[in-house]
């Protein structure tokens, strides 16, 4: 028995020994550890953060970068730091050009720990301001955008304003796909501080553009067209040059322009792109337009002659005259172009039908906008010449076929002069031609509007203009150059002038193409009302010279004949 009462006393002890040590247990764990066990299982809930990812840049064809982000050095203080308030103000008005007055109001917050005193102070300042270890002053970092090309396709990228809108240009068109994304970060830590993440700020960033602008191309554009802006004093002008053969824009300038990094002293007038947003009548250059439907129907071919016996047409009380009122005689087709005369557009126009000409140009996208990838496109209504062809007015148009009283975009025009030369198709015309990888086919929107029969006519025609016409200054040896002159009169309403009819100044275009039989880039060169000169012949013609001479040789395109040329 007393073994037993031995063995039942030990289980007994035991017992109350075991159960001590599991309520001191429980007690350590819930009332000593209480707060590190807390602070564990904190640890270990999901925490929120915002992250906020950056801009896509965007490059030129070749590489350039066009558009980037940067770190922007900015001080800030903390008025609730700052100890001795007379020597930091006195220390930064060293460094910092800001009002004392301005220093003063915002120290006087002194519960405050974050005041901005100046942004964009550069680095050198910031560096100066770290140097004074002085406790509550602070450098931050602002990302701004930033443009490396200066004014150099200002209107083609646009900018991004304060509030980090994108706007105009690249910036406005793409804004939602290059702008970064905010998000909110879920992660979880553990005791240890690991962090798994469930988003990367790589996966937030907006994404790149790759352009089809060549920035050596729209440099040169530029360049030469300021130089002749300024050589035949005219008030603006335009350059465009376009592969005619997928409708993807080489380079765009304009002038004025404005510097996308400094764009609020800028002149908000000169963030449009006039390329897309201002409309004007095109002149003679318009006649291959006309001279190509002709041919197409079937109605008149090169060698048709026309018998310009008076250098006028007539149409009731109103007379329309070739330029300088001079009569040509009989001539052909070919001579018009060469000779430009307007009344044998208004020939090869009644020839066509007003019916037949008005489709075409339906079909050459005239009552449409071009769909180009830039912000702010615009169209003109050409009211004209739709009541015209409702009511049978036969001046509209007679006008209408030497490109007068019908307007459109620099942009329309170049891209409907395309369809010309290259058989007929009409193209979507671009500026980007990659997002991220990703490359952008060209995109048809019409397709056979006249045949390749009439395209090699028309090229040749055209060749003879520059050869034997009023393009002959756009000649360059060891190449066949297509091309048209274009001077038209500038109307009232075009110059904010309620009036009706048309004012002594012009527009002076160009319109050529290399090599002529198998372009590989056109180019339109506009200038707005050049006073040291009247015609195209003697301004926009040299300057598509000088640029086609160069894009030629840039792009070392192989020559179209070598007679001679060992004679230079």
């Amino acid at each position: 028995m007393k073994v037993k009462d031995l063995r039942l006393n030990l289980i007994i002890t035991f017992v109350f020994i075991a159960g001590g040590l599991f309520i001191y247990r429980l007690f350590v764990l819930q009332i000593e550890q209480g707060d590190y066990y807390k602070a564990m299982a904190q640890g270990q809930q999901v925490q929120l953060s915002e992250m906020e990812g950056e801009r896509g840049y965007v490059y030129f064809s070749n590489g350039e970068i066009l558009a980037m982000n940067k770190e922007e050095p900015y001080l800030f203080i903390s008025p609730a730091e700052i100890e001795n308030k007379e020597e930091a103000i006195k220390a930064i008005l060293k460094i910092i050009d800001v009002e004392e007055s301005f220093l003063i109001s915002l120290l006087e917050d002194e519960n405050s720990f974050y005041k901005v005193v100046k942004k964009e102070i550069g680095k050198e300042k910031a560096d100066e301001i770290k140097a004074l270890k002085l406790k509550g002053l602070y450098i931050g970092n602002d990302i701004k955008r930033y443009y490396p090309a200066g004014k150099t396709g200002s209107q083609i990228i646009g900018f991004v304003n304060r509030d980090k809108k994108g706007q105009y240009g690249i910036e406005g068109y793409y804004d939602e796909i290059i702008k970064g994304v905010s998000s909110i970060e879920k992660s979880e830590r553990n005791p240890y501080s690991f962090s798994f993440r469930g988003i990367s700020e790589d996966d937030l960033n907006g994404d790149n553009l790759t352009l089809t602008i060549d920035y050596n191309i729209q440099f040169m554009a530029e360049k030469l067209l300021e130089e002749g802006i300024e050589e035949y004093d005219a008030e603006g002008g335009n350059i465009i040059v376009m592969n005619p053969n997928t409708g993807a824009v080489i380079a765009m300038a304009q002038s004025p322009n404005f510097d996308p990094n400094n764009y609020g002293s800028s002149n908000s007038e000169h963030f449009k792109n006039t390329s897309i947003q201002e409309i004007f009548e095109p002149g003679s250059i318009f006649k291959p337009i006309t001279m190509a439907m002709a041919i197409n129907d079937g109605v008149v071919t090169a060698e048709t002659k026309y018998n310009d016996d008076l250098g006028y047409v007539q149409y009731g009380n109103e007379r329309v005259s070739n330029y300088s009122n001079k009569s040509w005689g009989e001539v052909d087709m070919t001579t018009v172009l060469k000779r430009s005369i307007n009344t044998g557009a208004i020939f090869v126009e009644k020839k066509l039908g007003h019916q037949s000409f008005y489709n075409y140009l339906e079909k050459f996208g005239y009552f449409e906008k071009s769909g180009i990838d830039l912000f702010g496109e615009v169209i003109s209504s050409n009211n004209e010449i739709k009541s015209a062809l409702k009511n049978n007015t036969e001046i509209s148009f007679g006008t209408a076929s030497f490109g007068q009283g019908i307007a459109m975009t620099p942009l329309q025009m170049i891209n409907s002069f395309s369809a010309i030369i290259n058989g007929g198709t009409l193209y979507r015309p671009y500026v980007v031609q990659k997002i991220n990888n990703q490359t952008i086919k060209p995109e048809i929107i019409r397709k056979n509007i006249i045949s390749q029969e009439t395209s090699t006519e028309l090229k040749k025609m055209l060749i003879e203009v520059v050869e034997d016409g009023f393009g002959h200054l756009a000649k360059i040896e060891g190449y066949w150059i297509g091309g048209k002159t274009g001077t038209s009169q500038i109307p009232y309403t075009s110059l904010g002038i309620n009036k009706a009819g048309y004012s002594d100044n012009t527009w002076q275009t160009f319109m050529g193409f290399a090599p002529a039989l198998n372009p590989q880039f056109i180019i339109l060169v506009k200038l707005d009302n050049p006073k040291k000169v009247k015609t195209s012949e003697y301004s926009a013609v040299p300057i598509f010279n000088k640029l086609a001479s160069y894009i030629l040789n840039y792009w070392q395109v192989p020559y179209d004949y070598i007679e001679d040329l060992d004679k230079k």
